[in-house]
């Protein structure tokens, strides 16, 4: 078996995430299932996501319904306690630098804008759907690999706008000097959030419940360095609905 939880992982909250681990490992030992001691520290997400002694990962709604969703069962979906959201739900926010005056969205369509990969929900699909309703797509891409990378990439003027998943841009503001240069214009709607899956769907309620009794077990410090407080069901329907973008051809910066 195999488990890792790499989405929202930060040296700042490496120490919250082994504790959750370790809850819910002994949460799962109770119900007599093995669960691996620690959680793998790899960084090849679509190499975790697809294993097929797949215990425990978080992936993106994107790469669930394009790729995923018919080798791997639904555990369910963080709460965040977003603004403007329903439980297991998230949205992204749109940052320029805080020194440039905001305008309305549409006339960043030419801008140079930064997004983290081209099978992200939030840093891809949602703000180009935002954009395709307002009229417009963004085309002057820079690809950076990663939230916070985008963000800097806006920071240091080599983007002019980015769309950040807003529980990466929260630990950003908390632990990141850069985020002070930036100022959020704007918001997506709220889209299902990142869903937990296992490639083991007997075990699916067995993690639901675990999670949530490790959860229950944290500090209220860990659970605000994992910027979630509960796992709520995930409903397959509605990542399923949400329509898959084209990709961007543009080389990687």
């Amino acid at each position: 078996m195999i488990a890792g939880l790499p989405m929202y992982l930060r040296p700042e909250n490496q120490g919250a995430h082994d504790r959750l681990w370790q809850r819910t490992r002994a949460a799962l030992a109770e119900q007599d299932i093995a669960a691996p001691e620690r959680l793998d520290p790899g960084t090849d997400l679509w190499a975790l996501w697809q294993d097929p002694d797949l215990l425990l990962a978080q992936t993106c709604g994107l790469p669930f319904r394009a790729t995923l969703e018919n080798d791997v069962a639904l555990v369910g979906a963080p709460d965040h306690g977003l603004p403007g959201c329903a439980a297991g739900e998230y949205y992204s926010v749109f940052v320029i630098r805080a020194d440039d005056d905001p305008r309305p969205l549409a006339d960043y369509a030419r801008a140079r804008m930064a997004f983290n990969d081209p099978m992200s929900q939030s840093g891809w699909a949602v703000p180009q759907a935002l954009a395709h309703a307002l009229g417009f797509q963004f085309v002057n891409l820079v690809q950076t690999g990663a939230h916070r990378a985008s963000a800097q990439a806006v920071a240091e003027g080599r983007a002019d706008l980015a769309a950040i998943d807003a529980v990466s841009w929260s630990m950003m503001t908390r632990w990141d000097d850069f985020a002070d240069g930036l100022q959020v214009i704007g918001r997506t709607s709220a889209t299902p959030a990142l869903p937990y899956i296992t490639a083991h769907g007997q075990y699916a309620a067995a993690l639901h419940a675990a999670m949530n009794a490790a959860l229950a077990e944290l500090s209220p410090e860990d659970r605000r360095d994992l910027g979630m407080s509960r796992i709520v069901p995930a409903e397959r329907v509605r990542y399923l609905a949400l329509p898959i973008p084209a990709s961007p051809c543009q080389p990687r910066v």
